[in-house]
């Protein structure tokens, strides 16, 4: 993680927008014995499959659209059932407290219960709990200047976001269309009684209440009112995105930040940014061998997930080293892995021809379509 944070530190522009991100993975894997083997939503597939997972932190460079990972590890299996278990041991026990429960369960010849504690899993946490402690032992290498936290509406939950927040970071994420939240009352109060708190629950098909704020694609409106969630128990800003672009039918995309201050079109914005831990999905998946490690160990496998996307920030430095020009980022360049690939093959294949037939490397290079070579098939440059 250390290295990954100061990869991060020396690729990012000092002055650089970043936010925090986080978001899971499903890696396929056959077998029996492998350790974390579970059932785990598989996006791709847009169903549950037995596999393993892994918890993705990244840091994103929101100017320059690309996202680096920080932290990864890998969601232990079984913790549903390793919690129900636990229940029925507490309830034999005259519900004895977590701390004996845990001590009677750690002398059995469990081994479910040996592979979760080499990655320090108690009895009553769920995989919600998991995620935030992957969080909480990675805030220390978080850029000091990262305020917001950008993630799906998977982790809209109260113990996550108030998790975050009580690590100094403004959480943004989605809504369910059909939440439930109140309109805030500012009008005038009784003299005397408790004070009115709300004035009514929010209706997405009344939006006479909210704030428009701009037309951010033709026929896609953003509007964006402070409003209380009753079940994360806080207020929240909402930048409520209504997508009219298709005839007859209205989306909407209910965003939400726990800053109430924040600009509706940053939250938009930071939250567009998030999906670029996707792509640090993919290219790791298609090019630095995420999908193939070929052990059963917890701690092999650790290394392996950790290794295959350090390899991915390292290209992703290697190629802002080789494009940065007169101390300017890399902001404007799009990055391709499939052309770095693609380059890094070029250039061996070329090294190749040089040696095999004894010719010149001073002059081979010096010539005009050398480059032209070099970068035969890329797709980015």
């Amino acid at each position: 993680m250390s290295l990954n944070a100061q990869l991060i530190e020396k690729a990012m522009a000092k002055d650089a927008t970043c936010i925090g991100g986080m978001d899971c993975s499903f890696i396929p894997k056959s077998g029996k014995a492998t350790y974390g083997l579970d059932w785990f939503y598989n996006g791709s597939q847009s169903r549950t499959q037995k596999g393993l997972e892994i918890s993705v932190i990244a840091v994103i460079d929101v100017e320059a659209h690309r996202g680096y990972s920080l932290s990864v590890k890998q969601t232990p299996g079984n913790l549903a059932k390793r919690k129900a278990k636990a229940q029925r041991q507490r309830q034999r026990i005259g519900w004895a407290t977590v701390e004996q429960t845990q001590q009677m369960l750690d002398q059995l010849p469990n081994k479910t219960t040996a592979e979760a504690d080499a990655n320090n899993v108690t009895l009553e946490m769920t995989r919600m709990d998991y995620y935030l402690k992957h969080l909480q032992d990675s805030y220390a290498y978080l850029p000091t200047k990262l305020k917001y936290w950008a993630v799906d509406g998977f982790y809209s939950k109260k113990k996550f976001v108030d998790g975050v927040v009580g690590l100094n970071l403004h959480v943004i994420s989605k809504l369910r269309s059909d939440a439930d939240m109140r309109y805030l009352y500012t009008g005038v109060q009784k003299p005397r009684g408790a004070k009115r708190k709300y004035d009514g629950k929010v209706e997405l098909s009344d939006l006479s209440r909210f704030t428009y704020v701009k037309q951010l694609e033709p026929q896609l409106n953003l509007y964006t009112t402070v409003v209380w969630h009753v079940s994360l128990k806080r207020n929240i800003r909402i930048a409520a995105l209504i997508d009219t672009r298709k005839v007859g039918k209205t989306g909407v995309a209910l965003l939400f930040s726990t800053d109430v201050e924040l600009d509706a079109e940053l939250i938009a914005e930071y939250y567009k940014a998030r999906f670029q831990i996707e792509f640090i999905f993919r290219d790791a998946k298609q090019f630095t061998g995420l999908c193939d490690a070929q052990t059963r160990q917890p701690q092999t496998l650790d290394f392996h997930f950790n290794a295959s996307l350090t390899v991915l920030n390292l290209a992703k430095y290697e190629d802002q080293l080789r494009f940065a020009k007169d101390n300017q980022t890399q902001s404007l360049h799009a990055f391709s892995m499939a052309s770095y690939k693609r380059l890094a093959f070029n250039d061996h294949l070329l090294e190749r021809f040089i040696s095999m037939l004894d010719l010149n490397p001073t002059l081979i290079k010096s010539h005009p379509n050398y480059q032209n070579l070099r970068s035969y098939g890329i797709i980015a440059i």
